[in-house]
């Protein structure tokens, strides 16, 4: 499996409280990561680290080198005079610049300016890039591409980011609560987009079905550290009720070794 990110002895406190230290673990190609944890407990700062939208006190992040990575905020915020296609194309990639370059291209009548901008638009595979900008936004039920994001609902909100962040195919892509104002469809939709795809996904979501249905890998924060499992949510359950009678019987037994000694 290739590797996407290695994060190492990673420490985050805010002020005298520790979220977590010294967390150590790898993402790779393929995984599909549930984040879990307790509210309060740092799942969403981690999440954000890994994103890059959060500083950390201690330890590394390494990436591999150009990897395309996607984040979709629990709480989007996106240009309210933007349309809701030319939103879904403010981004900062090849496809994209390449389109805007066309467009000016042909805005200007310039003929080598344009002969330029589609060989430009040839080698970022741009042509059908807006087809299927079209294409995702319909799947996630926004209709009209030319309304204004500032008359968007919260919920139209979060779907136009989430086809933006989708349409840019990050090779990582970091989620937090994205089936939130998803009907049954869409969501379904999104699912199958994930379990079919050799992205890594990284995800946080109290949707469990959702998280059950296309996580291979469960990730735990807790108590300052994490418990890392290879395995579904669902599994993942029974793993860790395992783990906490363990702890419980190991408890019992320092607590009577120590009664022994006095």
């Amino acid at each position: 499996m290739k590797s996407f990110l290695q994060i190492e002895n990673l420490t985050k406190s805010f002020g005298d409280r520790v979220l977590f230290s010294d967390v150590t673990f790898g993402i790779y190609e393929g995984d599909k990561i549930g984040l879990i944890a307790k509210n309060g407990s740092g799942k969403t700062t981690l999440l954000r680290i890994i994103a890059g939208e959060e500083s950390y006190d201690s330890g590394s992040l390494v990436f591999r080198n150009d990897l395309r990575v996607g984040y979709l905020k629990q709480l989007p915020e996106l240009d309210p005079n933007l349309s809701v296609i030319e939103a879904c194309l403010s981004i900062d990639d090849e496809p994209t610049a390449a389109i805007r370059t066309y467009e000016r291209a042909l805005a200007s009548g310039d003929a080598d300016a344009l002969a330029k901008a589609m060989s430009q638009m040839d080698a970022a595979g741009a042509w059908d890039y807006e087809d299927r900008i079209r294409q995702t936004l319909t799947q996630l039920k926004i209709i009209d591409m030319n309304q204004p994001v500032g008359q968007l609902s919260g919920g139209q909100v979060k779907r136009v980011a989430l086809a933006k962040v989708v349409i840019n195919e990050p090779e990582l892509l970091i989620l937090d609560e994205p089936t939130n104002h998803l009907d049954i469809e869409s969501i379904g939709w999104l699912e199958q987009f994930i379990i079919n795809s050799s992205k890594a996904v990284v995800v946080i979501s109290h949707d469990r079905k959702f998280v059950d249905n296309i996580t291979t890998r469960t990730i735990e924060v807790t108590m300052g550290r994490i418990y890392d499992y290879r395995a579904t949510y669902s599994h993942y359950l029974e793993l860790r009720k395992e783990r906490r009678e363990q702890q419980m019987k190991q408890y019992e037994e320092q607590q009577k070794m120590i009664a022994e000694t006095k």
